[in-house]
C-alpha cells in the first residue's frame, strides 16, 4: 500500500473540499432522533444528491460516481472535516444498497437504488424482535404467501430509523414450521402500508430514533423479496458483513471525534484526572490506526481481494474505540456531563454520544460473537 496520494486523488480532494465548504451546514443540525432533526437530515441528503455526492462508489447508472474505495475514504475525510452531518439514510446506502446490488434483480436495482442515493426514500432496518435480538435465527414474524403477495404478521423492535423512515427491510419466516436459519426470506416493505403500526421507543435522553413495528396482515408484493424464498439468512449475513465492514463507520468519523476530544481536553482538561490525558492520546492513536488499517483493506479489495474476518475485526475495533473516546470525554467533563446541562450543547453532544456508544459492542453483531467468528476463521474450524 502506497500512502502517497496521486495527483488525481489530490485534485479529487480539492473538489470535495470546495463543495463541502460551500454547501455543508454551518451550524449543527437537530438530532436525527427528533422529527425536526430527521427532516433537516433528509434535506441534507437531497443537497448531497444535487452535487452527485449521495453515494460516490455506486455506478453512475444508480446515482453514484463510480469511484473506488480510496476516493471514498478521501470523500469521507473531507466530509467530516467540514462537519458533515450523520447520514439519515445509512441503512439504505451502506447496508441495503450493497445487498440489492449483490442479490437484487435488474428491476429491483432500477427501482430502489437511485432513489436511495438521492435521499428520496429513507430506509429503516427491521431485524430484532422481542424474542430475537442478537440471535436473529429466533425470528418468528411470518410472511404467508397469497398469490403475488406475502401477508406479514408479527412484531419487530429496536428498528433503527423506523420512527420516521419511508421503507424498511427485514427477515420474515415464509416456511410454516421452519426453525432457526431455515425458511426465512428477506423482504422490503413500505412503512406506510395498511396494517403497519409504528411505536417510537423513547431512549434515556428522551429522543426516539428507534421504533417498534407491528404487522397486522400487511400485504407486501412478492416482487419485494430479495433472491429466492427461504434464502433470507444468507442474504442477511451478507448485509451484516456490510454493516461490520468498511462503509458504515468510516475512519474519518472517528478521526473527527478524536480531534474534537483533543480540543475538549485543551479547553476543559485542567481539572481532569491524570488518566484523561492518556485516554485522549490513546483515542487519537486508535483513530489513526483504524484509518491506516482501512486504507490497507481498501487497497486489498481494489486489487481483487475480499474481506473475511477483517469485517469482524473492524467492528470490534471501531465500537470499542467509540466507547473509549466518549468515556474519555466524560472524564474530562466530570459530573457536569451526567447532569446534562441543557444550556451547553457541546456537553449534551458528548453525553448523547456516550450513551449511544455504550450500545456499540452489541449492535451490528455483539463483539463476543465477532471474536468467535475470528477464532473460527483463524483456526479453520467448520461453521
Amino acid at each position: 500500500m502506497d500512502l502517497a496520494y496521486t495527483p488525481e486523488q489530490q485534485a479529487f480532494r480539492a473538489e470535495v473540499r470546495a463543495w463541502m465548504e460551500a454547501n455543508a451546514p454551518k451550524e449543527p443540525l437537530v438530532t436525527l432522533e427528533r422529527e425536526e432533526g430527521y427532516n433537516q437530515h433528509v434535506a441534507w441528503e437531497r443537497t448531497l444528491a444535487s452535487g452527485n455526492w449521495g453515494m460516490v462508489t455506486w455506478p453512475e447508472a444508480y446515482g453514484g460516481r463510480g469511484l473506488d474505495l480510496i476516493q471514498w475514504l478521501i470523500f469521507e475525510e473531507e466530509y467530516f472535516r467540514a462537519g458533515g452531518p450523520n447520514r439519515a439514510n445509512q441503512n439504505g446506502i451502506f447496508l441495503l444498497g450493497p445487498t440489492i446490488m449483490e442479490f437484487g434483480t435488474d428491476e429491483q436495482k432500477a427501482r430502489f437504488l437511485t432513489p436511495m442515493a438521492k435521499g428520496e426514500i429513507i430506509w429503516a432496518q427491521a431485524w430484532s424482535e422481542p424474542g430475537a435480538g442478537s440471535d436473529m435465527a429466533a425470528i418468528t414474524s411470518k410472511a404467508e404467501r397469497d398469490g403475488d403477495y406475502y401477508v406479514l404478521t408479527g412484531q419487530k423492535t429496536w428498528s433503527s430509523r423506523a420512527a420516521f423512515a419511508d421503507w424498511g427491510f427485514g427477515l420474515f419466516r415464509t416456511e410454516a414450521g421452519s426453525k432457526r436459519h431455515k425458511g426465512l426470506s428477506f423482504l422490503l416493505f413500505d412503512l406506510n402500508s395498511p396494517g403497519i403500526t409504528r411505536r417510537p421507543i423513547r431512549q434515556l435522553h428522551g429522543d426516539t430514533g428507534f421504533a417498534e413495528l407491528f404487522f397486522d396482515e400487511v400485504r407486501v408484493p412478492v416482487a419485494n423479496r430479495l433472491a429466492g424464498e427461504g434464502d433470507g439468512w444468507g442474504i442477511a449475513m451478507a448485509t451484516a458483513g456490510f454493516e461490520r465492514g468498511l462503509m458504515l463507520r468510516s475512519p474519518a468519523r472517528f478521526q473527527a471525534t478524536a480531534q474534537k476530544l483533543v480540543d475538549l481536553f485543551k479547553e476543559k482538561g485542567a481539572n481532569a484526572p491524570p488518566s484523561a490525558r492518556e485516554a485522549v492520546s490513546a483515542a487519537w492513536m486508535g483513530a489513526q490506526a483504524y484509518a491506516y488499517n482501512t486504507y490497507s483493506v481498501a487497497s486489498k479489495i481494489i486489487a481483487g481481494g475480499h474481506i473475511g474476518a477483517e469485517a469482524s475485526l473492524n467492528k470490534i475495533f471501531w465500537s470499542e474505540l467509540d466507547r473509549s473516546m466518549h468515556r474519555a470525554a466524560m472524564q474530562i467533563l466530570g459530573a457536569a456531563a451526567e447532569l446534562r446541562v441543557l444550556a451547553d450543547d457541546s456537553i449534551n453532544a458528548w453525553l448523547e454520544g456516550y450513551i449511544f456508544s455504550l450500545s456499540g459492542p452489541i449492535y451490528a453483531g455483539s463483539n463476543e460473537i465477532q471474536r468467535n467468528i475470528i477464532a473460527e476463521r483463524l483456526l479453520g474450524l467448520p461453521r
